[in-house]
């Protein structure tokens, strides 16, 4: 049979009914027509999309496709055996996609006529070849599933652009809970989980108080504004000064605290507290005018204590950071127990 030749029905009112190849696309866009000796003559449009770089028309049905049902089939009229008319077959190249079809006779020796579908293979078969539904006839029931799996594809990715929004949000509310905004540093909640996380896993840490000296004249003389930007511009000499994994808090005011995670050396520390100190006391430029401040700092390490305690060792870091106002400010405090009881300076 030619590729363009048309088919005729055949017994009763339907002999002699032609059907026109353009029809034959239209109704069945995966059909093949087999002449006697086993050779394909025509290919639906869909079916050839399926292998663009092999001509479908002209090649033997039987080395283009692998029979699953009926099996042991040899020669294309075995393919008349299947039980209702029914088939199960693979392509033998890669992707080796699987079909289900129906075969039919055709008039006198005509040859055979094959209707395929991707029957459950449909998805993957749509993924491999990127199907669309102008690739299957219109009643086709997987018309029908592609809308469904295309609708279910829309609201999952929906959901999951959903999901991730809400966990961005979770996040910054998260991060926002745990900064303080003015200066971008770490809060009081967020030193308070640090601090009982480290004490209780007996981690080697550095705990390093932090007041400002003649911050309070800088708000008095110059006002507010120029206090906030003094603070900022101290967060900035601490995030130089440090590394990325020790802890910054703003504590409150001009108090700030600095945990040193894995660092417990005090030569080290009371070196980089002086190094904190010279660098807070370089002046300051605010809108024409000059902040001169200073710093005291107070220090405590893990290793003083068997068990350390969070409490313990603020009040520890405190007392060391009231010994250094008293002995003039602008310097760094070990703490000792000689340190305990003594009043906070004025």
């Amino acid at each position: 049979m030619n590729p363009g030749q048309e088919l005729h029905g055949g017994d009763g009112e339907a002999q002699g009914l032609p059907i026109m190849p353009e029809a034959l696309d239209r109704l069945m866009p995966m059909h093949l027509l087999l002449n006697q000796a086993g050779h394909i003559t025509r290919a639906g449009p869909s079916l050839q999309k399926l292998r663009p770089d092999q001509q479908l028309a002209g090649a033997r049905f039987l080395e283009v496709f692998e029979l699953k049902r009926p099996a042991g089939a040899t020669r294309v009229s075995d393919l008349l055996r299947a039980e209702g008319g029914r088939l199960r077959l693979t392509f033998r190249s890669c992707p080796r996609t699987g079909f289900v079809g129906l075969v039919s006779k055709l008039p006198g020796d005509a040859g055979l006529i094959v209707n395929l579908s991707f029957g459950f293979n449909v998805i993957e078969a749509v993924q491999d070849y990127a199907l669309t539904g102008a690739d299957f006839a219109a009643t086709d029931l997987a018309v029908e599933m592609l809308y469904l799996v295309e609708a279910k594809t829309a609201a999952m990715s929906e959901s999951r652009a959903l999901n991730q929004r809400l966990h961005g949000a979770k996040l910054a509310a998260e991060e926002q809970a745990y900064t303080d905004i003015l200066t971008g540093l770490s809060n009081r909640r967020a030193m308070d989980e640090v601090l009982e996380r480290l004490t209780t896993s007996a981690s080697r840490f550095g705990l390093m108080n932090l007041d400002l000296d003649f911050f309070k004249s800088v708000n008095d003389t110059l006002g507010h504004a120029a206090g906030d930007h003094v603070l900022r511009v101290v967060a900035e000499v601490l995030r130089a000064q440090t590394r990325e994994n020790d802890l910054i808090v703003r504590a409150g005011g001009d108090e700030f605290v600095l945990i040193f995670v894995g660092t417990s050396n005090l030569d080290q520390l009371c070196d980089l507290g002086r190094r904190i100190i010279a660098s807070l006391e370089e002046p300051i430029p605010f809108e024409g005018e000059v902040c001169r401040i200073s710093g005291s700092v107070g220090l405590t390490v893990s290793d003083f204590y068997t068990v350390p305690s969070v409490e313990q060792m603020m009040q520890h870091a405190d007392a060391a950071l009231y010994a250094s106002k008293r002995g003039g400010r602008g310097r760094v405090t070990v703490y000792t127990p000689e340190l305990d009881g003594m009043a906070p300076a004025g």
